[in-house]
């Protein structure tokens, strides 16, 4: 593996571990805020608000093919 992808790789996982970390502040605080106003958690902003936490995970699991295509995009 070369330097350019090499930086790719680092790239796509420190975007992927910043949105899981990113969906779970938002989550807990979410929580907290419906703690704090004594309100039940609805399940739609719920789940709206944990896409990146899917986005994330997804990009975790599929780094290395999106570190070889973003380096491929960069070469041209």
């Amino acid at each position: 593996m070369d330097a350019p992808e090499r930086g790719a790789l680092m790239l796509v996982r420190f975007i992927a571990v910043a949105l899981i970390g990113w969906t779970i502040v938002e989550l807990v605080l979410y929580w907290a805020v419906c703690d704090r106003n004594h309100t039940a958690m609805q399940v739609l902003p719920f789940i709206v608000k944990s896409v990146p936490l899917l986005f994330g995970i997804v990009a975790l699991i599929k780094a290395k093919a999106l570190a070889e295509w973003i380096s491929n995009i960069l070469d041209d």
